[in-house]
């Protein structure tokens, strides 16, 4: 009787235990599917939803609720938010949920809950960013040997200037109403170094060289110098030559008025001179017509 009454014990013992292992199992797998995965896409570019559809299928959008769904031996149908009309479909090779041609304000929580497995979700959290602008270098002081280095600032933009491989100074900020800015000096011992000013985001990056707007001892350099004293040069030229031009035409203009005045004056006086006045013949008839009266 003992005997009996323990292995009823322990059969009851064993069965609490199971049922325990198979609750702690299960809340574990439903945690491990309601775990949302922070994913990035790019403003302009397509994104897919890494969730394979096996035959029955909805794409949950934040507040909205379901915003497509697919089912078995039919194609996804957009079935709420105008906005995403020929944009969000389902890839018919990878089985994804892919939504194209990105705006920022597609960024959100999105569901992929497949309804012939149990409602297995896996969730995603969407930050769209724009590609990051490419940085400028202006303010080339040579006589301090300086730049500064700018870009537009957006979401999670960081301007970096480098010295070869290593970090010089770095910047970003929440406020995107104004640029971001990095002055850089350069020193006469680090004179022949590489610098370089990078601008990035979660999606992408752009470089650009530092020039050196000073030679190593401190002075404009030569080359910088050199152009600049050509440019003066040629701009000197090109006044003297307009200058010469527009005398030698005001020169031309006058002695062409002078020749035309003198000729002009030539003509009259020939005319005049060799002009003949030619006395009318009296007739014989006028003679006697006089004489008589």
């Amino acid at each position: 009787m003992n005997h009996l009454f323990r292995w009823r014990r322990l059969a009851r013992l064993m069965f609490m235990l199971i049922y325990f292992l198979i609750n702690v199992l299960c809340a574990s797998q439903q945690t491990v599917q309601s775990e949302t995965q922070q994913v990035k896409g790019i403003v302009g570019q397509s994104f897919s939803f890494q969730e394979r559809v096996i035959n029955s299928s909805n794409l949950l959008y934040g507040d909205l609720g379901s915003i497509a769904n697919v089912y078995p031996g039919k194609r996804g149908k957009i079935t709420l938010e105008k906005r995403f009309e020929n944009r969000l479909h389902l890839n018919n090779v990878t089985r994804y949920f892919t939504l194209s041609d990105l705006q920022i304000d597609d960024a959100g929580v999105y569901t992929v809950e497949n309804t012939d497995e149990g409602k297995k979700r896996k969730t995603f959290e969407l930050t769209v960013y724009n590609v990051v602008s490419k940085p400028q270098v202006t303010e080339c002081n040579s006589s301090s040997c300086s730049v500064v280095c700018s870009v537009d600032n957006e979401k999670e933009v960081t301007l970096t200037l480098y010295r070869g491989e290593e970090i010089l100074n770095q910047t970003s900020s929440p406020d995107l109403t104004s640029d971001l800015s990095l002055h850089l000096e350069v020193e006469g011992k680090n004179y022949n170094s590489t610098y370089s000013c990078v601008a990035s985001n979660p999606v992408s990056n752009e470089t650009v060289l530092v020039p050196k707007c000073c030679s190593e001892d401190g002075h404009p350099n030569d080359a910088d110098s050199g152009e600049r004293t050509l440019g003066v040069l040629i701009i000197d030229v090109t006044c003297v030559l307009v200058a010469s031009g527009l005398v030698g035409l005001a020169i031309y203009l006058r002695k062409r008025g002078n020749e035309h005045s003198q000729d002009s004056a030539e003509r009259v006086q020939v005319d005049i001179e060799y002009t003949e006045i030619t006395p009318k013949k009296r007739t014989d008839n006028q003679v006697s017509k006089n004489v008589t009266g």
